[in-house]
């Protein structure tokens, strides 16, 4: 065994910041999660909106990235991209996909799975235009995910486009919001001795069923 791995195995903490009972789950999983947002925002967790998005590809092969939520409406949970990036050409192919947010400080995870579909250009534009205007060319000279020969690609793109547009550069219509549409949400709180609580919502109809998994 490599001393990595050695350390690796070593390696283990126990967990004893809160608890979790479904007797004390309220009905809605959306209300659960903004108290637990709000909790990670007031224990200054490092970027707390910060989420795992997993896609998938034609032939079922996955791959992860870290993203930025943005909103939760409509009872779906927003993000926004390049819609011709992995991740856009993914859901546009296969739109499910699920999303993972750790708060470490807090002990807990939340893991989510459902249905993806785009923002309304409205939406995306309200968005799009709340944001610096240095992102905003940031993503008009970024043809994200491509191969592209080296930086200085980027940074040439970067002044023709602000010189084409100055500081009000409009949204691209390669760029937009995707809004996940929940149908499992599992909430995670560790406990001692790896006996964590695990309460699982899962969508029936227009209900939640709530249930608990073992660890």
């Amino acid at each position: 065994m490599s001393s990595i791995s050695k350390n690796l195995a070593d390696l283990r903490k126990n967990y004893t910041a809160g608890q979790l009972s479904e007797n004390d789950a309220p009905q809605d999983p959306i209300a659960l999660f903004e108290t637990w947002f709000l909790q990670a925002s007031q224990a200054e967790c490092p970027e707390p909106n910060a989420m795992v998005l997993a896609t998938a590809d034609t032939v079922g092969t996955p791959s992860a990235r870290v993203v930025l939520l943005k909103g939760i409406s409509q009872g779906g949970f927003c993000f926004f991209t390049n819609y011709e990036s992995q991740k856009g050409l993914e859901l546009a192919s296969r739109p499910q996909a699920a999303l993972l947010f750790h708060w470490h400080e807090l002990e807990r995870q939340v893991r989510i799975n459902g249905i993806v579909s785009k923002l309304s250009a409205a939406e995306s534009d309200a968005y799009f235009f709340q944001r610096p205007p240095a992102s905003r060319i940031g993503a008009w000279a970024s043809p994200q995910s491509r191969e592209i020969e080296s930086r200085a690609f980027l940074e040439q793109e970067e002044r023709r486009f602000q010189d084409q547009f100055g500081d009000n550069p409009p949204r691209p219509m390669q760029w937009g919001g995707y809004r996940l549409q929940p149908e499992r949400i599992e909430f995670w709180q560790g406990r001692p001795s790896r006996l964590h609580d695990r309460i699982l919502y899962t969508k029936a109809q227009e209900a939640w069923r709530i249930s608990r998994l073992a660890p």
